[in-house]
Order: structure tokens, then C-alpha cells, then sequence
């Protein structure tokens, strides 16, 4: 099996800073793009920052000059440096990783369940 976990999510005021940490585990053989998303109430889900294996890195324009994406392979970990948080970026962040299973041909979607960023004064 494989799971993905978020962490780093939490209260913090406008102007702050989180790092959302994201780990994929289990029977992978190997990660491709991994990504965040987020989804607030009563607004579509939000592709925030995605980053391929090979550390190309897009954004979403509200984020962009803010948010930083990263990885580490060796750990099967991506992560996203949120700074100058604003109330408009409160959300659940979900994360996602495209892998191959081990003797599996076909790449996957896997995504966490979501890990809670409240952006409040």
C-alpha cells in the first residue's frame, strides 16, 4: 500500500509563515510530480504548487513570490514554505503525488487527506 500524510498545518496571524510537510510511504518504486492543492469552504479546490521529479516548480498567481515548493527524494517528502500568509489563503492544503508502485507500470494519483491552515488576526 502506499499513504500520504500531510503535516505543518495551524493557526497563525496575517503576515506569518507555516511549512506544510507531505510523505509518501509504502510499496513505491518511484515519485513523479508531487503538488499541493487547497479548498476552502464554498470555493473550487485550488491547484497551489506542484513540483516534478526533476525540480521544475509552477504556482498558482495568488501564491506566487510567496510560497515555495521543495522536495526531498531521498525522504519521499515534499514540502511548501508559506510566507506573508494572508486570510485568503486559510484552507485545507491537500497534497498529491504521482508515483509508480513497485512492478507496477502505471503512475497513480495518491493524495493525503488534508492538513487544516487557519489564517487569522
Amino acid at each position: 500500500q502506499v499513504q500520504v500524510a500531510e503535516s505543518g498545518g495551524g493557526l497563525v496571524q496575517p503576515g506569518g509563515s507555516l511549512r506544510l510537510s507531505c510523505v509518501a510511504s509504502g510499496n513505491i518504486y518511484s515519485i513523479y510530480t508531487m503538488g499541493w492543492y487547497r479548498q476552502a469552504p464554498e470555493k473550487q479546490r485550488e491547484l497551489v504548487a506542484t513540483i516534478t521529479s526533476g525540480g521544475s516548480t509552477n504556482y498558482a498567481d495568488s501564491v506566487k513570490g510567496r510560497f515555495t515548493i521543495s522536495r526531498d527524494n531521498a525522504r519521499n517528502t515534499v514540502y511548501l514554505q508559506m510566507n506573508s500568509l494572508k486570510p485568503e489563503d486559510a484552507a485545507v492544503y491537500l497534497c498529491y503525488c504521482d508515483l509508480k508502485r513497485y512492478r507496477d507500470s502505471e503512475i497513480m494519483d495518491y493524495w493525503g487527506k488534508g492538513t487544516l491552515v487557519t489564517v487569522s488576526s
